[in-house]
Order: C-alpha cells, then structure tokens, then sequence
C-alpha cells in the first residue's frame, strides 16, 4: 500500500514540476509580446488569450502537487496540538464531506466543458482566434489528477487513524533544516554559543 501511496506522489510531483515549465514559457511570451508591440510595432491579438490559458493551466495543474506535499492552506491554530489520529479523523471527515464531491462535480462538469467546446471547435473572439478547446480540457485532466491525489491522501488517513502516525509522503523542496546545515559545515551549539558571547562582549560600551 505504502508502495502505491508513493508512487502516486512521484506522479502528482513530476506532472507538478513539468507544468512548472510553463512559467519559462509564459516569461518569454510575455517579454517577446512587449518587445513585438512596442519595438517592432506589430502585437498579436491572440496573445493575451494565450497567456490568460497558461496561467490557468498552471495554476489548475498545481493542485495534485500542491496536496501531495500537504501544501495547501490549513488553519493549523488549533489543528497542530491534535494528536495523529484526530488530525487524521479530522481531515477524513473534511475529504468526504467537501473535497470529494467538490472534485467530482469539477471533474464531470469540465469533461462536459471540454465535450461541447470540442463539438463546436469553440474560438476565442478577438481578431485573431485561438482554439478553447484544448484550453478547457485540462479543466477534467486536473479534476482527475487531484481527486486521484485525494483518494491517496484519504488512504493516509485511514492508515494513521489505524496505527497512530502519519505514513511517510513524497518529498521534493524541503525547508532548510537546522539541524542538517550545522551538520554540513560541522558547526557545535558549543562554538555558536561562544561566538554569541564573543558578539556580545565586543558590542558592549564602554
């Protein structure tokens, strides 16, 4: 199971980081579209259409990453002083209630989305038009990511509430620890403790 958790992590953070991407492709359009408007004196009408879709793609993609991290906006005031199981029953509680059916309806109703926009090869309107309908696919392919990466993240906590602790997740950008950087430069709390006095002393007045 602990196999299958993982592996759907490492699918959710690699479709996260190839998106990711997007965000080079999105600079340079832009930077190219100011150049090409006010030096070349020749801007496309179908850009700005183009970078409103990228955008969202990206920031509809991020979702299955966003959660496989656990990333997502928590009021954790309170939330932090649970233990394991309470925070596990908790957050199982809040999945059945509003994330399942919200995913889902997103899921369905953007597969309809894409449906019909298909069926009429739906264009942006401006001077220059741009095909929609692959823009309004990945409305159902995200649904679909991030209700997979939910379903794992329910998994989790049924597996916490039945043995007490969070099963271990996919890691990718990590804060910086503390702890590992004095190790890497072979730092003792003894040495900064005596620099700090050293620091003191010599800021003292005279």
């Amino acid at each position: 199971m602990q196999k299958l958790l993982l592996a759907v992590d490492r699918l959710s953070t690699w479709i996260g980081q190839l998106f990711a991407w997007s965000i080079v492709v999105l600079t340079v359009a832009i930077s190219w579209e100011v150049f090409s408007r006010y030096v070349l004196g020749k801007p496309h009408g179908w850009m700005l259409d183009a970078q409103i879709m990228m955008y969202g793609i990206l920031f509809m993609m991020a979702g299955g990453y966003t959660l496989s991290k656990n990333g997502h906006v928590r009021g954790d005031v309170l939330y932090g002083f649970f233990r394991p199981r309470t925070q596990a029953s908790l957050d199982l509680a809040l999945y059945i209630l509003f994330f399942l059916p919200g995913v889902v309806a997103l899921t369905w109703a953007g597969w309809n989305y894409f449906t019909d926009s298909l069926a009429i090869r739906e264009q942006t309107f401006n001077a220059d038009p741009i095909p929609l309908y692959p823009f309004k696919f990945f409305i159902p392919f995200a649904g679909l990511i991030l209700l997979m990466q939910g379903l794992v993240e329910i998994a989790r906590c049924v597996i916490c509430i039945r043995q007490g602790y969070w099963p271990s997740r996919g890691e990718d950008v990590e804060e910086v620890d503390v702890g590992k950087l004095k190790a890497m430069v072979n730092v003792r709390d003894e040495d900064i403790q005596a620099l700090d006095k050293y620091v003191v002393k010599e800021g003292a007045p005279r």
